[in-house]
C-alpha cells in the first residue's frame, strides 16, 4: 500500500510524506480551490509545527503529483483538476482516505473497464504458463482470506495486476500500479459501505478460467461482467 513505511525510514522523509499526504488530501477535498493561491512556506509551516525542509520536500511531492504549481513571484497555486494526476497510487490513496466523489468512482470504473476487458482479451492468447500460476495463487489467496482484510484485497490487487502483465503490452503494462491501486480503494471502500458485501470469487474464477482456456471474447465478456457487478454493488450502473 502507499502509506506503508519500511522499517529504518527516516524520520525526515517519514515527516515530508506525512504533510505530503496532509495537504494533498485537503486539495483533493475542497480545503485549496483549484487554482486558489496555496498558503506561502513561512507561514503555513508555521501554523504546521514544522521546519521548512521537510514542508519544501511535500510541496514539491505535491507538485510532482500535478496538484501545485509554483512560479517565481507568482507563490504557490492549485493547479486545476484536469491536471491532477489521479490515477497516482498516493492520489488515489489520499482520494479513499475521506470520502470519495461518487461521480470519480464511476470515472474509475468506466476506465477500468476500457482497459481490463481488454488486457483480458489479450492475456487470453498471450499468457505464459508462469502468469498462470500467479493468476491461480492470488485467487487462493482471496479465497483463503476474507476481502475485508488487507491480505484479502492485496490477493485481489495482484490478480488483476497480472492479467495486465500478462497482456503482452508493454505501454499497458505501466497502468499496471494505478489500475492495481483503484482495485484497491475501490474494493475498500465497497467494504467499507456494506454490513455483508457481496464475494465477488465467483466472477474472480470465471475470468481466470476464460482466460487459462484461451477463450479471448470469453475472457473479455467475463471481466465486463466482473466490473458491472462491481459497481452495481455499489449502487451504480455501468
Amino acid at each position: 500500500m502507499a502509506n506503508r513505511q519500511p522499517a529504518g525510514t527516516p524520520r525526515s522523509l517519514r515527516i515530508h510524506q506525512a504533510l505530503a499526504k496532509k495537504l494533498g488530501s485537503e486539495i483533493l477535498a475542497g480545503k485549496f480551490p483549484p487554482e486558489s493561491l496555496f498558503p506561502g512556506e513561512i507561514e503555513h509551516s508555521a501554523v504546521l509545527g514544522v521546519s521548512r525542509t521537510p514542508y519544501r520536500e511535500a510541496i514539491r511531492t505535491l507538485i510532482a503529483k500535478g496538484l501545485l504549481e509554483s512560479r517565481p513571484r507568482a507563490g504557490t497555486k492549485v493547479t486545476p483538476r484536469e491536471r491532477w494526476n489521479l490515477l497516482d497510487p498516493d492520489i488515489l490513496a489520499w482520494t479513499f482516505s475521506g470520502t470519495p466523489d461518487e461521480k470519480f468512482i464511476h470515472d474509475l470504473f468506466e476506465l477500468r473497464n476500457l482497459l481490463e476487458p481488454a488486457a483480458a482479451m489479450m492475456a487470453a492468447s498471450r499468457r505464459t504458463p508462469a502468469q498462470l500460476q500467479r493468476m491461480t495463487a492470488a485467487i487462493e489467496g482471496m479465497e483463503r482470506h476474507d476481502l475485508a482484510t488487507a491480505e484479502g484485497q492485496d490477493a485481489d490487487q495482484r490478480f488483476h495486476a497480472e492479467i495486465l502483465v500478462a497482456a503482452g503490452n508493454q505501454a499497458l503494462a505501466t497502468l499496471t500500479s494505478s489500475v492495481g491501486a483503484a482495485v484497491r480503494w475501490t474494493t475498500n471502500y465497497k467494504q467499507s459501505k456494506s454490513r455483508n458485501p457481496r464475494n465477488p470469487l465467483p466472477e474472480h474464477k470465471a475470468v481466470y478460467a476464460e482466460i487459462a482456456a484461451g477463450n479471448p471474447e470469453a475472457a473479455k465478456a467475463a471481466m465486463e461482467e466482473l466490473l458491472r457487478l462491481a459497481l452495481n454493488d455499489m449502487a451504480m450502473e455501468l
